[in-house]
């Protein structure tokens, strides 16, 4: 019982973290728009049930922060193509077609691995490849734009991943988010004894870098940076920046995201891609 009072009071504590630093950093409105678009997000992730409040806000000011970088490039085109790589329920083509609806005829389509996300996906309506991300190559990627939200840090072998897609892809630019750290490491916790569970792609973390690290991958690999941001999951300038070291030790301070656009400059200069 004094443990379980413990687990909430720290839910608690946390969650009114996410919503001082959501408004903090202005995702509060986005937020509530994509919520009366997609109010229901119990059921996002394959093996993880939303399903108290904590989990929920903290997946939706995640969400507002992903759709403000689509945000900023998604009104450059009339008739927007997009690929969700590594979409878990389809929500964010539920919210980019409807919150960008005078965009005429927006099409997405998502691709995962995992069979329970793309029926997830397909009992929308929506258009799904059941694939691996690596082997996107296969399939009609026809897009203008990319996105890979809390995806890249699963992959085996991102470099090759990202320069496939960029020199095998129409997109014009790809939108990422990974965690946010300030030291890159790797995460593997079954090789580390602390799972003992199956692992898969879905639930391993691989690769856990900083942003400095990402960008000279995204360098390498075929990429420019043409805009990045840094979303914190506690405010600068409240009493909940005290969360700061929770959120560093038990999750992630918070999550980088960035939009790419294809660049060849310096993945040229390498010759056995």
């Amino acid at each position: 019982m004094i443990r379980e009072r413990a687990r909430e009071f720290i839910k608690s504590i946390w969650l009114r973290s996410l919503n001082c630093a959501a408004k903090e950093q202005g995702l509060k409105e986005l937020a509530a728009e994509l919520e009366a678009i997609v109010p229901d997000v119990r059921n996002q992730y394959t093996g993880l049930a939303l399903d108290n409040a904590y989990l929920k806000n903290k997946v939706k000011y995640q969400h507002a922060f992903q759709i403000s970088l689509v945000g900023k490039i998604i009104r450059n085109f009339d008739h927007p193509v997009v690929m969700d790589i590594g979409d878990s329920a389809g929500t964010h083509s539920q919210y980019i077609t409807q919150l960008y609806s005078r965009n005429n005829n927006i099409k997405c389509f998502s691709v995962n691995s995992d069979i329970n996300a793309i029926e997830k996906i397909r009992a929308k309506r929506l258009s799904a490849i059941h694939a691996k991300a690596e082997d996107l190559e296969s399939y009609n990627t026809d897009s203008d734009i990319l996105l890979c939200f809390q995806t890249l840090e699963h992959l085996m072998d991102p470099c090759n991943f990202l320069h496939r897609l960029s020199v095998k892809t129409t997109a014009e630019y790809l939108v990422i988010t990974v965690p946010y750290l300030r030291k890159s490491r790797l995460g593997l916790p079954h090789a580390r004894g602390l799972r003992q569970v199956p692992s898969t792609a879905e639930n391993t973390h691989i690769f856990e870098l900083n942003p400095r690290d990402w960008k000279l991958i995204f360098k390498h690999s075929g990429w420019s940076v043409f805009d990045e941001q840094v979303y914190l999951q506690y405010p600068k300038r409240n009493i909940f920046y005290l969360t700061k070291s929770i959120w560093r030790r038990l999750d992630f301070e918070g999550f980088y995201g960035v939009i790419l656009k294809k660049d060849n400059t310096c993945s040229s200069q390498y010759l056995d891609w």
